[in-house]
């Protein structure tokens, strides 16, 4: 009788003549996508229905546009904004905090609220035979929130600290310096309130906020899951229905589009490490350049086998983790390029970024990479929608954009017919140094000199 031995995976992979070649890619599936119910209430909430039958669950998805209506630098808007969010499930007339979080958990659900300059959101999930105790719920916190004054003062204080510590962190003042290098004044770049902003407001002011601001007209629900759609509308309908209000909720207007020049030093005393965040124009989904730039920015930076992730990751190591993306905007997108780095490698960090960046234009990418990336984008994005989750917060996004599923189930044969021309006038449009903006944050003092040496910093 033989002893069978154990085999590594690096001798089961190659024969005596070398290693194994890897089996050819099969036919990519069509994106599986649902047919998807639209329906516009009287009120003038557009309410969106897919069924996704995969597990017993529903995801609910509001999204009301909840822009600053008479923005101004001073403007108490983002911090009351925040407040309502966080005091929006905490108490109505018929409910308390209490029994809201009961009648949720007795079908299996939770609701929750954030808010950005943009758009202010309720998403949450539950049992698919819940749906209407959700609904139920839902409905009475956007008609019947009473934002009780210790609710709003325990948030109130909560959310202070929240702040503080996180604008202790490099990433949120990296953050902040690139979107005021990008939209100046803008009130996108308003993404976090000032604690002394926070501090100052009132429960009468968030109540207000509420009723002015929180309107169905203009405003977005998206429902996915188990559900039939017909059911869902009607469901929707019955519950919803007393939810009006005079006027349509507000629109954040479009920001400019960021001016290439020299990136901004920002000095942040003391500091180990350096963030280096760059930006430049980029084009929305519909746009017909959007599929070449897609496959550009995957083989620059957007995932790990990236040409910048192999330079200052793997060859280098001067960055743990390094990317690219492309960031949507009213009426518009943005490119991005950020690495965190420690502070001795800054200068050689960024000499390497505007290298790859010259590099990627000025060679364009190569056959195979661009299959690569073409196979990393279709496959991603069939994992990105495999759950209800995803696909419902995809659906919500895509019709904020005036777009549907139909321009999803297109685009990987949109992908599949950008040529290598194309990538490279991608390549050569978007990622030219020259077009590029941003900033560098770390501590001036300790990486100035070098920085400044190599030119376009001020």
């Amino acid at each position: 009788m033989s002893v069978a031995t154990h085999r590594s995976a690096e001798e089961i992979g190659r024969t005596p003549a070398g290693p194994r070649e890897l089996p050819p890619l099969g036919v990519t599936r069509e994106v599986p996508l649902p047919e998807v119910t639209a329906v516009d209430l009287p009120s003038g909430l557009r309410l969106l229905v897919a069924r996704r039958a995969s597990v017993p669950m529903v995801e609910v998805r509001l999204r009301v546009p909840f822009a600053d209506p008479a923005p101004a630098p001073e403007s108490a808007h983002p911090a009351v904004a925040e407040l309502l969010t966080e005091t929006l499930l905490t108490g109505t007339a018929r409910r308390d905090r209490v029994g809201i979080d009961d009648e949720l958990a007795a079908v299996g659900a939770d609701l929750g609220a954030s808010v950005d300059p943009e758009r202010l959101l309720v998403h949450g999930s539950g049992l698919a035979d819940g749906l209407p105790a959700i609904l139920d719920v839902l409905a009475d916190v956007l008609t019947g929130a009473t934002h009780p004054d210790r609710e709003v003062a325990r948030e109130r204080e909560r959310l202070v600290e929240r702040i503080a510590v996180a604008r202790a962190q490099p990433r949120t003042v990296a953050r902040e310096a690139l979107q005021r290098v990008r939209y100046g004044d803008h009130p996108i770049t308003r993404e976090m309130p000032t604690g002394e902003a926070v501090a100052a407001v009132t429960a009468e002011q968030v109540r207000t906020l509420h009723a002015a601001g929180l309107l169905p007209r203009g405003s977005l629900l998206t429902v996915v899951g188990d559900v039939d759609p017909d059911a869902a509308v009607a469901a929707v309908t019955a519950a919803l229905g007393g939810w009006t209000g005079d006027g349509a909720a507000v629109e954040l207007a479009a920001p400019p589009a960021p001016v290439p020049g020299d990136l901004h030093l920002v000095h942040r005393a003391g500091s180990v490490q350096s963030q280096l965040r760059l930006s430049g124009p980029a084009v929305p989904r519909d746009d017909p350049a959007y599929a070449a730039l897609q496959l550009a920015n995957l083989v620059f930076g957007g995932y790990f086998s990236s040409r910048w992730m192999e330079n200052v990751r793997e060859d280098k190591g001067y960055t743990y983790g390094a990317h690219s993306g492309v960031e949507f905007v009213p009426g518009g997108a943005v490119l991005g390029v950020d690495t965190d780095v420690a502070s001795d490698v800054t200068a050689a960090a960024l000499l390497e970024t505007r290298y790859e960046l010259g590099r990627l234009a000025a060679v364009p990418p190569t056959q195979a990479e661009i299959d690569a990336a073409r196979n990393y984008a279709v496959g991603s994005l069939l994992i990105s929608l495999d759950n209800q989750g995803g696909l419902a917060s995809t659906i919500s996004g895509l019709a904020a954009a005036g777009l549907d599923l139909d321009w999803l189930r297109a685009h990987p044969a949109r992908l599949a017919a950008v040529t290598v021309d194309e990538v490279a006038e991608a390549a050569l449009r978007f990622f030219a140094p020259a077009g590029f903006t941003g900033v560098v944050v770390g501590d001036a003092d300790v990486v100035g000199p070098k920085v400044r040496a190599l030119g376009g910093v001020a």
